[in-house]
């Protein structure tokens, strides 16, 4: 089950990185303008970030299981549109769909591992495959990405998932337990549905418009207030109703809240590490697709050994807290060692450390952060909780992006009309993105020191703090 699970958020994990790296080619074939290519990644990000939260509740109601193998299913369609693409309307149609099945899958992947592991030890294990595949899946997407471009087509870093999507269909009616949901019964709030994802919907497309239009545009302005207007309805239409679709005793679970809050800084240093540290090894250094990919795997690799138990038993003896700030404390200082890298800074040691201490510290950081936020969750509402998971993860990714990057670009931007050159330019605006984005994660790792302070009865580690919830 566990196998299966991790299979579909790899696909989900690759597919936001592989495409990256067709970009180029697919802009080339397709005809795409460069403001509208950028709405084949964005097209994915709204419509999954949008249905992440709908989609775990219906988990809760429907059943896990039906809203997993569904999501699957339609992801895996929506490749095959997505590789047969004739034009660039269609791609963005069908990357739109495929957000669409990624949300459902993934919002209810956490509720799964939640309610069939065991807490304590068997529980935490199975987080740690979950967050190896949830993070060293991008470095390996910028790998296959390249490979699969340069070999053979773009249409391949679509069809790639069609054999994975339908291994993980067969194997999950196989291997994944089904369960009923709590049923419909009479009284489905379609209406608080309909708000909440209008509400992320257009949240999320006014920040990816942000690096386009500037945040001070009306695009961006408009549409952030009617987002804003729009989820303060669904918070007082869910206070009103008897069957809402998000019971709000879920934001009064302080786990959730408070470690979805240090996740969210968290991720925003990650994401960046992704988005400028690929621009930094392709535009400045001039490396390859694979080259790039290749640099990343110091963290991978890191990863991967913490996922093996290491991280498991050290917050078995040290607690989830402590061990959660030094890893935060950690990626950090890797994301300060990046703002230090030049023209000619050499892989070793800079970026190799760099990508080392940003691995060790999300290796850390991840396991105990997933566990406190699902472990006061009632078991009736996991599907939701995974939903809100995912949801403060994508909010946060997709708004860091596009602060640090707009950062960057008007650093780098006021510098070439100084009259510097545009190489030195654009390494300065990397460095001053990734020194907020180093401040970000301090930041975090300060409000985890804070708000996730354990009890008396917790300091005995992860098990008892799962068990005691």
């Amino acid at each position: 089950m566990l196998f299966v699970v991790c299979l579909a958020q790899l696909m989900i994990v690759l597919d936001a990185t592989i495409v990256n790296v067709a970009l180029p080619t697919i802009q080339d074939d397709l005809g795409f303008s460069q403001s509208n290519l950028t709405w084949v990644v964005n097209a994915f990000l709204v419509s999954f970030g949008s249905l992440l939260l709908l989609a775990g509740r219906l988990g809760d109601l429907a059943g896990r299981r039906n809203i997993f193998l569904g999501g699957v299913t339609v992801f895996t369609a929506a490749s095959v549109l997505c590789g047969l693409a004739p034009t660039g309307g269609v791609l963005i149609a069908a990357r739109f769909l495929q957000g669409i099945g990624a949300a459902a899958q993934a919002s209810v992947i956490l509720a799964i591992i939640v309610t069939n592991f065991a807490a304590g030890a068997e529980q935490a294990r199975a987080m740690s495959a979950y967050v190896f595949v949830s993070v060293a899946g991008g470095s390996l997407g910028l790998l296959a990405g390249g490979l699969l471009t340069e070999a053979l087509s773009w249409h391949w870093v679509f069809f790639i998932n069609v054999p994975i999507g339908l291994a993980t269909i067969v194997l999950g009616r196989r291997f994944v337990p089904a369960d009923h949901g709590l049923g419909f019964g009479h009284h489905v709030d379609w209406i608080g549905a309909a708000l909440v994802t209008s509400a992320l919907m257009i949240g999320i497309y006014a920040i990816v418009q942000a690096s386009t239009h500037g945040w001070t545009s009306a695009p961006v302005l408009g549409f952030g207030a009617v987002a804003a207007a729009l989820m303060t309805a669904f918070v007082a239409l869910e206070r009103r109703i008897a069957a809402p679709i998000m019971p709000l005793r879920i934001v009064a679970v302080p786990g959730l809240v408070r470690a979805n809050l240090v996740r969210a800084l968290l991720v925003t240093g990650m994401y960046s590490t992704f988005f400028l540290g690929t621009l930094y090894l392709e535009r400045v250094r001039g490396l390859s697709a694979i080259q790039t990919g290749a640099a990343f795997l110091p963290w991978t690799l890191t990863v991967a050994v913490l996922s093996r138990g290491v991280t498991t038993r050290t917050v078995a003896r040290f607690g989830p807290q402590r061990v959660l700030v030094a890893g935060m404390a950690s990626a950090s200082a890797g994301l300060l060692l990046f703002s230090t890298a030049g023209e000619q800074t050499a892989f070793f040691p800079t970026i190799f450390f760099a990508c080392f201490a940003i691995g060790l510290g999300i290796g850390s950081a991840f396991q105990p952060l997933l566990s406190l936020a699902m472990a006061g969750v009632p078991r009736e509402d996991a599907g939701l909780g995974s939903g809100l998971a995912n949801v403060s993860q994508q909010l946060a990714g997709a708004f860091g992006v596009a602060v640090l990057s707009t950062i960057a670009d008007d650093h780098t931007k006021g510098l070439i009309q100084a009259g510097h050159a545009t190489t030195p330019a654009l390494v300065a605006g990397y460095h001053v993105a990734f020194l907020v984005a180093a401040g970000v994660t301090a930041g975090g790792a300060l409000l985890a020191a804070v708000l996730l302070r354990p009890q008396p009865a917790l300091r005995s580690g992860l098990a008892p703090s799962l068990e005691t919830s």
